[in-house]
């Protein structure tokens, strides 16, 4: 079946009842508008390829969860999106690291700050030992896209591409790592922020 005949609102649908490859044929049909898109507000093409991954994070998410009905508008939805990520990260820049591009990271947020006393390096010191400690307790699959991501800062097709597994299923694993991450935090009563 040729994939150009087939709607985006067929290929959402056929993504929602489970067919992976739904998904990869909308994002390779829309790459170039909605990164040009977001290439056309930063400039930048790494920020761009990574603002165009957590576009695709937040699609996948909703998607998953059941939450789209844009019937048959599916590129603007993906527009709007990537518009709004590139909004947060203009507004976020100025005092979040670079691997803090979804709100997704605000877990490391708080890592990020490197000026302040002595207090507050203290507890950065203790919660990078914490938070490291944490991501030793993740399943091996998620933590090593986590630390792929966060600390060397591969891309989701780069960190695809050096474990041998779809996008779909690094941004999976990236996603239960998170949530994952969440949860451990909770039960160690770790507290992030003032």
């Amino acid at each position: 079946m040729q994939h150009s005949i087939i709607s985006d609102s067929t290929l959402v649908s056929n993504y929602i009842n489970g067919e992976e490859r739904a998904l990869e044929i909308l994002i390779t049909r829309h790459k170039q508008k909605i990164f040009g898109f977001i290439y056309s507000k930063v400039g930048d093409k790494f920020l761009t390829e990574d603002i165009f991954q957590d576009t695709f994070i937040k699609v996948i998410r909703t998607l998953k969860h059941g939450n789209y009905n844009e019937e048959g508008k599916f590129l603007p939805w993906v527009m709007r999106i990537a518009h709004n990520l590139v909004i947060d990260h203009y507004r976020k820049s100025s005092r979040i690291p670079k691997f803090n591009r979804t709100d997704e990271f605000d877990i490391f947020s708080v890592l990020g700050d490197d000026s302040g006393n002595m207090e507050t390096k203290m507890i950065q010191s203790q919660l990078y030992s914490q938070i490291t400690h944490i991501i030793k307790d993740l399943p091996k699959d998620q933590r090593e896209v986590l630390t792929m991501r966060i600390y060397n800062e591969l891309s989701f097709k780069e960190i695809s591409e050096n474990t041998g597994v779809s996008i779909n299923t690094v941004l999976g694993r990236m996603r239960y790592a998170l949530i994952n991450m969440r949860k451990l935090v909770a039960k160690n009563e770790i507290i992030l922020t003032d």
